[in-house]
């Protein structure tokens, strides 16, 4: 009989221990290091011969963590490894997912190749920038999504007179979900540079005045768009401004324009790590999420009930 067998590289061990404990599973042993000049060495401490191996490791920035997941789907396979899964709670590079610009790669392919290549069997993600990312892979992807979770936080919240907003017509998709689920109206911010060297016009389409606002977007960076939109909504009567995202990226600056910025509120999931936070941050775990597609996946269920949140 199979066994399963979750194991963490070192982007989110964190995130990787409240999953093993939502499963009741022990975490597996593996040992990591740096060699001197930084190359990165893994072994298996467990025996993984003909178990179900999961590796639990986001692959946002730096680099080094997507090396490490290679390295960890390979050793797993060459230890006779019966499937390896990689559950890759934020998936980076997903951004550069098609040639807008002559001479630059397609980084969401390249990945999907070498994981693909390492010996992934399966990838367990949660939120990809764009779904249609899925079929970049030649293997079963299972995506699922944050609207699970930051859906229940927010009608815990009661919150009167509610509307979600979407910060650029490219999250209409994402938003509608959302205001279906949260039967509240749905509000787009449509955001255009006039020319060069313009501030950037913010139109809101929508009725705004009076109410709560909920912004939602798959990832935060550097934070202009989402305190841009804010700022937009706020000057159009809005009461209070909430955020919600699945990758709290954060870069830069980013936690300073979130404080000096309209936003009460930014909810967001532990898919990334953060090692510093701010009152304005509040963050959902998806690790019994994770944890139940996991589950499933061993024992050859169907996951589709996760997904079923945000169909819209």
């Amino acid at each position: 009989m199979p066994s399963i067998k979750v194991f963490s590289g070192r982007s989110n061990r964190v995130l990787a221990e409240k999953i093993v404990k939502a499963l009741g599973e022990p975490m597996g042993r593996l040992e990591i290091k740096n060699f001197s000049d930084g190359e990165i060495w893994a072994k298996y401490a467990d025996n993984v011969r003909g178990s179900d191996v999961f590796i639990v490791q986001s692959t946002n920035p730096p680099a080094e963590n997507l090396m490490e997941l290679l390295i960890l789907v390979d050793a797993a396979k060459r230890a006779s490894a019966r499937r390896v899964s990689a559950v890759i709670p934020y998936f980076g590079y997903a951004r550069q997912d098609r040639k807008d610009q002559p001479r630059v790669s397609i980084t969401a392919k390249l990945v999907a190749d070498l994981l693909t290549v390492a010996g992934t069997d399966r990838i367990i993600t949660m939120d990809l920038h764009a779904p249609q990312l899925q079929g970049f892979f030649n293997i079963p992807v299972d995506h699922l999504y944050s609207s699970a979770v930051l859906v229940r936080y927010f009608k815990s919240l009661h919150l009167a007179n509610l509307a979600v907003a979407s910060p650029d017509v490219g999250g209409i998709k994402l938003a509608r979900a959302y205001a279906k689920r949260l039967e509240c109206d749905l509000i787009v911010i449509d955001k255009r540079r006039p020319k060069q060297n313009e501030a950037e016009v913010m139109n809101v389409i929508g009725d705004v005045k009076g109410k709560n606002i909920l912004i939602v977007d798959d990832l935060v960076d550097t934070g202009g768009t989402l305190c841009n939109a804010a700022a937009a909504l706020k000057e159009h009567g809005a009461a209070e401004v909430y955020a919600a995202c699945t990758h709290p990226v954060l870069s830069g600056q980013a936690m300073q324009r979130i404080l000096r910025s309209p936003v009460t509120t930014l909810i967001a999931t532990d898919s990334i790590p953060l090692s510093n936070g701010c009152e304005k941050l509040h963050i959902e775990s998806v690790a019994h999420l994770f944890a139940e597609a996991i589950r499933r996946n061993f024992h050859n269920e169907s996951i589709s009930s996760l997904f079923d949140v945000d169909k819209g």
